[in-house]
């Protein structure tokens, strides 16, 4: 079992920067693409971007091209989200989330099997 756990979240004003962290603990994620979700106030949960195993191949939504960067430590079993220009539309919860299967490049949010528990960002205008 992998679990995932969420930090880096808060209030930031519209043109600023946060870096989310995932930590995961249970067993190694180093085979395992990861990814980051999000869920803002009445919306579905939409894709955000992922990372394949060894950090290369990152995929981003159009909405956060050239302003969001997703990386990784496999060394500390940990996942980030570097968020810059942040607008009030970045508004949501960010959740962390890794697939069912290893070595699998997946955006679906059906194909995850394990989540962390979110953590807030809200950017204000």
């Amino acid at each position: 079992q992998v679990q995932l756990v969420e930090s880096g979240g808060g209030l930031v004003q519209a043109g600023g920067s946060l870096r989310l962290s995932c930590a995961a603990s249970g067993r190694s994620v180093s085979s395992y693409a990861m990814g980051w979700f999000r869920q803002a106030p009445g919306k579905e949960r939409e894709f955000v971007a992922n990372i394949n195993w060894t950090g290369d191949n990152p995929y981003y939504t159009d909405s956060v091209k050239g302003r969001f960067t997703i990386s990784r430590d496999n060394a500390k079993n940990t996942v980030y989200l570097q968020m810059n220009s942040l607008k009030p539309e970045d508004t949501a919860v960010y959740y962390c989330a890794a697939p069912e299967m290893q070595f699998v490049h997946t955006s679906a949010p059906g194909a995850m099997g394990y989540w962390g528990k979110g953590t807030l960002v809200t950017v204000s205008s």
